[in-house]
């Protein structure tokens, strides 16, 4: 008995739960009514024993929870709490380019979550900086059935918030983005898969709604696989494509189209605290060709996420 308890002790208290409900059932089943025969008490007790067993498989099945913050691409706060993210990484194909970015965000409700997002990035030593996009965005969830989950996400940015433009809300050499998209996927007892796809408007005015803009397409697949209570492995996928041929200006463009992927392990300290080590690659259109090119080099980075 000693390994079942060593094995139900780290999923939670509802785990332990089940386990002494399960116990005593079979003392239950031992002291079966004596009135009842042979073949009614075994039809008893089989009923019994699969559902006990069902119940606690259920229960394994959720110990991964979806609020805890451990880089879980499904992750959405509790109602009432706050939480942060703050990466540090490359460019891929610049490794000289560094950016800092940090994503702010509450929970509203256990369904609403609301968060600002912004990142500054250095080019040659500090010699040039920018201050990249600031982004405002909302998620709901939708769906909430168990391991499955479901959220409709928006997002509006604005890119770059500082330095390379002119009055903000005009026309300039800023980029304004309304996103609108859903992700969803599921939550086992050690692993995560989710999917997503955004629909992204882009200008450079920020409520010009004629068709002067660019229409673009995220497509994307993350999984997480948790290797015991402190670690954890993510890698994820993205397809960005354009659905016009033209950007934000006018400007004519062709195979416009990028694959990401990243590869990352985190340490998880408990379930309100991690740090992660990440490196990313992509594939594009070099110089508009329909080739398909691998990006020179490889991006690194690094990630540190707190719930509170």
């Amino acid at each position: 008995m000693g390994p079942i308890i060593s094995f139900f002790i780290p999923l939670g208290k509802k785990s332990i739960f089940l386990l002494m409900v399960f116990l005593c059932e079979i003392i239950f089943l031992i002291r079966s009514e004596p009135e009842l025969s042979l073949t009614e008490r075994k039809d008893i007790k089989m009923k019994k024993f699969a559902l006990t067993s069902l119940l606690a498989v259920f229960a394994v099945s959720g110990a991964h929870a979806a609020n805890v913050i451990d880089g879980n691409p499904l992750y959405l706060p509790k109602a009432g709490h706050f939480y942060s993210e703050t990466s540090l990484e490359s460019h891929s194909d610049k490794f000289s380019k560094w950016t800092m970015g940090e994503e702010f965000g509450y929970g509203i409700t256990n369904k609403l979550a609301i968060d600002v997002s912004t990142s500054v990035a250095d080019e040659r030593s500090f010699d040039k900086w920018s201050w990249d996009e600031m982004s405002f965005g909302a998620k709901l969830r939708v769906l909430d059935m168990g391991g499955w989950k479901a959220d409709l996400i928006g997002k509006y940015a604005v890119d770059p918030f500082w330095g390379e433009h002119e009055p903000w809300l005009d026309k300039d050499f800023t980029n304004y983005t309304w996103t609108a998209g859903l992700r969803g996927g599921y939550v086992g007892s050690f692993w995560t898969v989710a999917g997503h796809a955004l629909f992204n408007y882009e200008n450079s005015e920020s409520f010009n709604w004629d068709d002067k803009g660019m229409h673009t397409v995220d497509l994307g697949l993350d999984g997480q696989l948790l290797l015991g209570r402190h670690f954890s492995l993510l890698a994820g996928v993205e397809y960005t494509g354009r659905l016009d041929n033209t950007d934000a200006r006018g400007m004519k463009v062709k195979n416009a189209g990028a694959w990401g992927a990243e590869f990352g392990a985190n340490y998880n300290f408990d379930a309100t605290k991690f740090v992660g080590l990440y490196v990313k690659s992509g594939l594009e259109h070099k110089n508009n060709s329909s080739d398909w090119e691998i990006e020179d080099g490889f991006g690194f980075g690094a990630k540190f996420g707190i719930d509170f």
